[in-house]
């Protein structure tokens, strides 16, 4: 692995995942071998328990930038609690309490902040015990020690909060990015066929216009014409004649591909997105001639995306278009999320719903728990 395609978590995972190792060299000295001679029960207590606290971190931050559900996270994390004052009962050592630190770099990142305080602060008083019960040290030495622990794990905890402060807005900034790329893409599109339409309305009133008037002209002067004169008028208006159905065909071909192409669109709005991994399913060539549509279904999957990645905890989504013979865009949606026990419209879905029926489309969400979510959406190609 590159050091240059850590981004900030996996620094920050890897920084605990040291710091983890560290704390169990000194643990592994002269002390240890001693404990396994006296008491080989707690001395293999302290290896399971340190090990078990290792793959718990390990799974518990395996995909920490990722918004997964509480309700999954949540044993991991108490399993981590537990083992480090497992580790300090059975070394009966004080150096498992710097096992705190890793666990408040993890803490923001698991739950809500007034959630994480209260873990912190319970895991911090939680070592006082340990520490008397593994120390000659009096409840009054054991809590001064605490408050040591408390300064260093607390400027681990806001140094990592303050990470994920971060992580979230350069996520709202690669979000912004992707819709003013999705939205630059239409403009371009959008500039393209309105320049089209400019020169097929220049070819066809003004040259359509003079040739045909050059052809009344040539015909009067076929009729009063004589000898080999007429000829070359016979032959000019012959030329003028393909030139006009030249012109013809032009217009017509440019007014025929006058449609907004909306696949870079598409590609730029999932382009960079973390999480969860989008399976996009578009047709051959996907076009809309009115850019108001084109806008509107953008703006869908736009909001399709961004829901999944806030609420629905899923790793896939999938996402496809189809053009129906009816004449309709139809998108389908569907993630492997946890789903809800029932359907509540935010503002995302509101707004969808809204821009759809004003266009004469219509959408229909469905959902469940452990089922995900699934979104269906039609939008008629022409106005009704």
């Amino acid at each position: 692995m590159r050091l240059s395609r850590l981004d900030h978590v996996d620094w920050l995972r890897f920084a605990g995942l040291f710091t983890y190792a560290c704390v169990g060299v000194p643990l592994v000295g002269e002390a240890t071998f001693e404990l396994q001679l006296v008491r080989p029960s707690m001395y293999l207590g302290w290896w399971v328990s340190y090990l078990v606290f290792g793959v718990t971190y390990w799974s518990l931050t395996r995909e920490l930038g990722v918004p997964r559900p509480l309700r999954l996270r949540l044993p991991l994390l108490m399993v981590m609690s537990a083992s480090w004052a497992l580790i300090g009962y059975f070394s009966e050592s004080a150096l498992p309490g710097i096992l705190l630190l890793v666990l408040a770099g993890v803490l923001p990142w698991i739950m809500p902040l007034r959630w994480a305080i209260f873990w912190l602060a319970l895991d911090t008083l939680a070592l006082i015990p340990v520490l008397v019960s593994t120390t000659d040290w009096t409840w009054m030495q054991a809590a001064l020690q605490c408050v040591l622990y408390l300064g260093f794990t607390v400027f681990t905890f806001v140094t990592s909060l303050v990470a994920k402060g971060q992580a979230e807005a350069r996520e709202v900034q690669r979000r912004l990015n992707a819709e003013l790329r999705a939205t630059r893409a239409l403009l371009a599109e959008s500039s393209r066929i309105g320049e089209r339409l400019r020169i097929s309305r220049d070819l066809h009133d003004l040259l359509g216009h003079h040739l045909t008037a050059l052809l009344l002209n040539l015909e009067v002067a076929s009729h009063v014409a004589q000898g080999a004169a007429q000829e070359r008028v016979r032959q000019a208006q012959t030329l003028a004649k393909l030139l006009l159905a030249d012109v013809r065909e032009a217009v017509s071909t440019l007014r025929s591909e006058d449609s907004i192409d909306l696949t870079e669109a598409w590609h730029s709005v999932i382009d960079g997105v973390p999480g969860p991994q989008i399976h996009l399913a578009l047709p051959d060539r996907f076009a809309l001639e009115d850019p108001r549509r084109a806008q509107v279904l953008l703006r869908c999957a736009q909001e399709v995306i961004t829901n999944t990645i806030r609420h629905a905890g899923a790793r896939n989504l999938w996402l496809s278009f189809e053009q129906g013979p009816e004449g309709a865009v139809r998108m389908h949606a569907r993630d492997d999320g946890k789903g809800a026990p029932e359907l509540t419209r935010g503002n995302g879905l509101k707004g969808m719903h809204e821009r759809l029926t004003e266009l004469g489309g219509w959408l229909r969400v469905k959902t469940g728990p452990g089922e995900g979510f699934e979104l269906d959406a039609e939008l008629p190609v022409e106005a009704t």
